[in-house]
């Protein structure tokens, strides 16, 4: 690489004029500094600390129920909003610059950008990444050029990985921004269109394999429709299920043993997506025979934004057999949108462990922080704080949630309300051989049913003192 001179420091006044986002051009970080100077490996100090860039409660290698916390965690980082992000929104501009970033698509831009990027994980102590194929690499000006692009890259990830020892949670493919996929990737009414989202899935699968990656996740960011009026629904759910078939044949082909995952999300950008919440995807995938073949990456905030609590889609994707990795984000419940924040709600993090815990873990999936600092937050300390305070808060849920399971009181109060369908007649019922004709002689025998409380403060009550 060739070295890189910060433009704006060269006194060149036209040079360093700003922007139109106000920044001032050229890099602020010079070939062979760090990235992040000034901060170390982040260290676990324990709860009674107040430094900032350490951990209060996550302890790597501390044991709960068997594991330890990084095995029950698996904590990955994003690369579109931790190393991408420049702190825009829907309505302002971007406000951070970063010092390795001189703001081209560039392969040498997004070298620089990788290095700053293990350099990050490296220090803050996480085992796994993720990044879709245009967050590591520009898109060229066609196929080929774009797949070189991304080669390029791939090379110095694999480099860069066997040098540090972390790995990649799971890769996906972009088939949202670029301006060809307005009305769609998969479900594009244009078959040339589907084509071109099938071919970055084919690429993304060759370097996934390559990578190591543990899963591959389709987000269908613009699968859905704007308006019932100009939709085909059903041929376009037939179409999105094709290419989920041709993904894994092709998968199978090159020898991949990745797990495939679905992300839902119920609408932003489309007004409707088809992968709009957890069961819409299960039933999806029962509907089009792939259900042996994928599971679920859930993301708690698109959760909230389908009407449901932040814990609602991970509980019922575990429960019914379909939870295979964590967007460990969450929204702001006085917005409308999908604000992507670092979870701290230690009663929400308790509820998520608590099912990771019931389900044995979340390998080969993980908890990735699909999050974004605020757009205030311009520092690159707080890129650390943001992260160490999140998996402060898993850790604790952690804690939290092993307390619950081997104190038992929650978990026996629930099953004493099922009660009534561990013998008798109810468990006639849930063996499936109750009729309705047994139903109507049951209760002309028995009577009226007694009224018993649901006793949801009791609940409510038991979980604040464990949080």
């Amino acid at each position: 690489m060739s070295s890189f001179a910060p433009t704006a420091a060269s006194g060149d006044a036209a040079a360093a004029a700003p922007d139109a986002n106000g920044y001032l051009p050229g890099l602020t970080w010079k070939e062979g500094e760090e990235f992040f100077p000034g901060v170390g490996k982040i260290a676990y100090e324990g709860p009674s600390s107040l430094n900032a860039l350490a951990f209060k409660h996550y302890n790597a290698e501390e044991v709960v129920m068997g594991k330890t916390m990084e095995q029950w965690c698996r904590f990955g980082v994003c690369f579109w909003h931790t190393f991408r992000g420049k702190g825009a929104d829907p309505f302002g501009a971007p406000t951070m610059r970063r010092p390795w970033d001189d703001e081209t698509e560039s392969l040498e831009n997004a070298f620089r950008r990788a290095r700053a990027a293990f350099e990050f994980m490296t220090k803050l102590g996480v085992k796994y990444y993720t990044f879709h194929d245009r967050d590591v690499a520009p898109e060229g000006a066609t196929v080929d050029e774009s797949n070189a692009n991304l080669d390029a890259v791939v090379a110095l990830l694999e480099k860069l990985q066997g040098e540090t020892g972390i790995k990649l949670l799971w890769s996906t493919q972009n088939l949202f921004s670029p301006p060809r996929y307005m009305n769609g990737g998969a479900t594009n009414p244009d078959a040339h269109v589907f084509a071109m989202a099938a071919t970055a899935a084919k690429k993304v699968l060759e370097v996934n394999k390559r990578l190591g990656g543990e899963n591959v996740v389709f987000w269908g960011g613009r699968e859905g429709y704007q308006s019932v009026l100009n939709t085909d629904v059903k041929r376009e759910m037939d179409h999105m299920a094709a290419f989920f078939k041709m993904c894994l044949a092709y998968r199978n082909k090159i020898g991949s043993d990745a797990q495939f995952l679905i992300e839902p999300k119920p609408r932003e950008p489309t007004k409707h997506q088809y992968d709009y919440d957890a069961q819409t995807c299960i039933g999806f995938l029962h509907t089009y025979g792939l259900e042996k073949d994928f599971k679920l990456n859930i993301e708690p905030n698109h959760t909230t934004l389908a009407g449901h609590d932040y814990e609602h889609d991970i509980l019922v994707s575990s429960k019914l057999g379909f939870l295979g990795s964590v967007d460990a984000n969450t929204g702001d419940p006085l917005l409308g949108w999908d604000t992507d924040m670092f979870p701290s709600d230690i009663k929400k993090t308790t509820l998520t462990m608590k099912v990771v815990l019931e389900q044995g873990g979340l390998a080969p999936g993980g908890l990735n922080f699909d999050c974004k600092v605020r757009r205030e937050s311009t520092e690159l300390r707080d890129m650390f704080i943001a992260h160490i305070g999140a998996m402060d808060a898993f850790a604790r849920g952690l804690r939290n949630a092993a307390r619950i399971l081997a104190d038992n009181k929650m978990p026996a109060m629930v099953a004493e309300r099922y009660s009534s369908y561990d013998t008798g007649f109810g468990a006639k019922i849930e063996a499936g051989e109750a009729t309705l004709e047994d139903c109507e002689a049951f209760c002309k025998e028995q009577g009226e049913p007694k009224q018993t409380s649901g006793r949801a403060e009791e609940y409510e009550m038991i979980m604040n003192h464990y949080c």
